[in-house]
């Protein structure tokens, strides 16, 4: 089995984060990908953070539709501070050690991989596939995973300023934001 892991914290999805998820799962042959929100990240500010189960809830309604997509609450019921590692072991544990599991991370985060808890291990445990992200050096890369120029401080940037968010993520995550008046 093979299994793809997009984690972060979703503060909101958008259409890079599911864009990404899908190139993986047809370049990579994967069986599924499971998007975990995290509970506190500990690389984060976590101001302006939505509530764990309003973020929980944007992804389920943003992968409804793609029977490869899955979401898992393992972090945010683990509660606390969220490490790549303990739920890499969790989902070892889960899915057993034939289990081939891939990490799916921005080339900027894993530049800073160095600084999670036990990376090493880390490493060991699960393979990593790097989505492109601008002004980042991706040259030697195998297979190129395309990254839409979309973020999630610049979506909640363009809500506290009243500009549209149309077109950046999926309508449902979209009207949901505005029912619960989130990033205001």
């Amino acid at each position: 089995m093979r299994i793809g892991i997009m984690g972060g914290t979703f503060n909101p999805i958008h259409y890079g984060h599911l864009v990404s998820a899908s190139e993986v799962c047809n370049k990579f042959k994967m069986d599924k990908v499971i998007f975990i929100p995290s509970a506190l990240n500990p690389l984060k500010n976590t101001f302006n953070l939505a509530d764990a189960q309003h973020r929980l809830k944007m992804i389920k309604l943003a992968t409804a539709d793609n029977p490869l997509f899955e979401v898992s609450d393992i972090e945010i019921k683990r509660g606390g501070t969220s490490y790549t590692i303990d739920t890499i072991k969790a989902l070892v544990k889960k899915y057993g050690k034939d289990t081939n599991i891939y990490f799916i991370i921005g080339a900027d985060a894993f530049w800073e991989i160095d600084s999670w808890a036990s990376s090493d291990t880390l490493l060991k445990m699960c393979k990593f596939i790097v989505t492109t992200r601008p002004g980042y050096d991706v040259k030697k890369a195998k297979t190129k995973i395309t990254y839409l120029e979309i973020s999630s401080s610049d979506i909640r940037k363009r809500i506290k300023s009243g500009y549209p968010i149309k077109y950046l993520l999926p309508e449902r995550v979209e009207n949901y934001i505005y029912k619960h008046k989130l990033y205001r």
